[in-house]
């Protein structure tokens, strides 16, 4: 950035500019030369419209971008608060799990599906690039390189057939589902060698896709961070002309028609979210996380809630509040996760938290992990007040299963909160596929059997975590089932098991000091446990031993020798 800020300042073109950086991609090896010069040359025009029209400092943008690491220094620009009508919270009782027999509704949750029209089975899946399995990914060098029929564990999206195979499986085995969420990250991860029809072209054929398999079943869409090109390129609305979003919102707009009433469409054109009564007492709101993206670099211009969304999601949670609606809130990249913006995040967190009796559940993609992040009470943090469910991927990128999840849900009675009772993840088995030509789903798990709830209110999950940090068989599971059964599950440490357990207590981002305090203070004791019970256990081997010729009068002088 520092480097960049200097040549606009001292009349560098272009060209420079992009001579430059892509000298310096080239030269670190941070990528291979055509993906440095494709994603320079596409993402250069909007980079330096915002690098010549920015008043930040590079520490101020590395504290923007990155978070606490970079000491945030502050910028007013930067750090603004939403408005709340004059009107207090109501009282919320305490939380009461559903009732037993109660109706219920089956939703499916697809996210992350990243589909590569250009997978080729047998191609080199070991590219050294951020997308391998094509044709042009260079020349396989050894059979175990070769990318399989069904997908590939390795840096490589989703096949067409693999996507059928998931979508036909589903419309078999689920044909209950009353609705679809679909949380979005639709192109393949080929960032460098996009192009705007292009990406819209997979919007229009996963639509399809849907539409055939599903024709008769409402679904609720989000946008993803890939549907842009250049990749996370959101510009607010204030920014128009070529460098303007109308191209994606617009044909959003046109597709989403197929679910979405045509009074969505004002705010799926200015900004991609919107708000749909689903039933009478019950609505779905879709939200633009984007614009909470810290690698959408529009947003260093001026972050201050972008396209008003957040003060829009305001105003429609206080007329849901007014009218007794409980909400279900959709987006992309979940509020606690490192991409989101600390200012942006925050703001939602409180958001929340002021509406904890009217929002009952949150779903989100992105991560292509199986989690999900607590929220807590901004006065009393060790209450816990809502949860925000992760989806597992459709794609396999990167050393994953393919997978999607069902969710059982409260469904029409007197007081229905449409709460989550239970949610079951289905996966199928990547290396099994490719070995016998056959893809199996098959249900790897169930929430509540698997983990031994009561039921699905977050005081259960947050209690879940606890016990994940002390015990280790309980972890290892979760482990399991959030690299959703993979054979190239990845090896946790302790530093690790914390990091990750972190994550699920942080539904809000760049801030674990304080969401993670109570956590971190139980793994050092757990740490320390582990160092007494090391020591007590190799005392015990060495008294044995000495103990055994001693003859009996010695024994109390022994022990009283161990213990004091």
């Amino acid at each position: 950035v520092g480097l960049l800020q200097h040549y606009a300042q001292n009349g560098k073109t272009r060209d420079d500019m992009i001579k430059a950086a892509s000298k310096l991609c080239t030269s670190f090896k941070i990528e291979t030369p055509r993906v440095c010069f494709g994603i320079i040359h596409l993402m250069a025009d909007e980079v330096i419209y915002v690098v010549e029209k920015l008043v930040m400092s590079p520490e101020e943008v590395c504290g923007f971008v990155i978070g606490d690491i970079c000491g945030v220094p502050y910028n007013p620009y930067h750090e603004w608060r939403v408005a709340f009508p004059p009107i207090p919270k109501p009282y919320v009782p305490p939380p009461q799990p559903p009732l037993e027999g109660m109706p219920t509704i089956k939703v499916l949750h697809l996210s992350d599906t990243h589909f590569d029209p250009d997978y080729k089975e047998g191609s080199n899946a070991e590219c050294n690039e951020p997308l391998c399995c094509r044709a042009n990914s260079g020349p396989v060098k050894s059979p175990d390189h070769r990318a399989g029929l069904w997908g590939d564990y390795r840096k490589c999206d989703t096949p067409l057939r693999t996507i059928e195979s998931m979508l036909e499986n589903i419309a078999y085995l689920h044909s209950d589902i009353d609705y679809i969420i679909w949380t979005g990250d639709l192109p393949p991860h080929d960032i460098w060698n996009q192009t705007r029809e292009g990406n819209l072209d997979i919007l229009r054929s996963t639509v399809q896709q849907l539409l055939d398999y599903f024709p008769y079943t409402p679904i609720f869409p989000a946008l993803g961070n890939h549907e842009a090109a250049p990749v996370n390129s959101f510009p607010p609305p204030f920014i128009g002309g070529d460098h303007g979003t109308s191209w994606l919102y617009d044909e959003l707009d046109r597709q989403w028609h197929h679910w979405i009433p045509s009074d969505a469409s004002p705010t799926i054109r200015k900004g991609a979210f919107y708000s749909v009564l689903v039933k009478p007492g019950f609505r779905i709101i879709s939200l633009n996380m984007n614009y909470c993206n810290n690698k959408n670099w529009w947003l260093l211009l001026n972050s201050t809630d972008p396209a008003q969304e957040l003060q829009w999601f305001i105003y429609e949670l206080q007329g849901a509040e007014m009218r007794g609606e409980k909400v279900h809130v959709l987006g992309h990249i979940p509020p606690g996760h490192h991409d989101c913006l600390k200012v942006w995040s925050h703001n939602y967190y409180t958001i929340v938290n002021r509406f904890e009796a009217t929002i009952t559940a949150q779903f989100f993609g992105h991560t292509h992990f199986d989690e999900f992040e607590l929220f807590y009470d901004e006065y009393n943090p060790h209450r816990v007040t809502n949860i925000a469910y992760v989806g597992p991927s459709v794609t396999s990128y990167y050393k994953l299963n393919p997978g999607y999840r069902i969710y059982t849900i409260e469904g029409e009675y007197e007081g229905s909160r449409k709460l989550v009772v239970d949610h079951e993840t289905w996966v199928m088995n990547l290396d099994e596929a490719n070995r016998d030509g056959i893809p199996r789903w098959y249900q790897l798990y169930t929430a509540q059997r698997a983990y031994k709830l009561r039921n699905l209110l977050p005081q259960e999950w947050n209690s879940l975590v606890y016990k994940m940090m002390l015990e280790d068989e309980l972890f290892e599971k979760y482990l399991r089932y959030y690299w959703k059964n993979s054979i190239a599950q990845e090896e946790c440490d302790s530093e690790c098991r914390k990091r990750l357990l972190c994550d699920l207590k942080s539904g809000r981002s760049n801030d674990r000091k304080r969401t993670c305090a109570k956590l971190n203070e139980q793994a050092k004791l757990r740490e320390r446990n582990d160092w007494k019970n090391w020591i007590y256990s190799g005392l015990t081997v060495t008294s044995l031993a000495v103990a055994v010729p001693v003859a009996a009068y010695a024994l109390p002088k022994l022990f009283f020798f161990f213990f004091f």
